[in-house]
């Protein structure tokens, strides 16, 4: 169990990390729902942050249930190389269930590693 844990040296802890995945994305992958910005990271392994504002998800239980479907994606999600990432939620995430979003995220990571994998 604890192989599959989140430990603070897989998150993303500062402003400066998250300002430079913002200003110096590599990797881009969007849906409707979700947009992932990467970078190559600094550390050995990948880092996750997460953004979901109330604007967009007003309801706080909503925003936990989503935020924990994404951990829970990047603690099985696996990339060929180390990577910064940052989820941004938009508007409509609210209206899908944890099955929905879960499959948005898998296709997100596959994706994604097909980016990461061609450069």
């Amino acid at each position: 169990m604890a192989e599959y844990s989140f430990p603070k040296s897989s998150r993303l802890l500062t402003a400066e990390d998250y300002q430079a995945v913002f200003n110096h994305s590599r990797f881009k992958v969007s849906c409707r729902v979700f947009l992932v910005l990467a970078i190559p990271s600094t550390s050995c392994h990948s880092r996750l942050g997460i953004v979901v504002a109330k604007k967009n998800v007003a309801r706080a239980v909503e925003r936990n249930r989503i935020k924990r479907q994404i951990r829970e994606w990047f603690r099985y999600w696996e990339s060929e190389k180390a990577v910064d990432l940052v989820v941004l939620v938009r508007r409509d995430a609210a209206k899908l269930g944890n099955q929905q979003l879960a499959q948005k995220l898998k296709s997100l990571g596959s994706d994604l590693n097909r980016k990461i994998g061609a450069s």
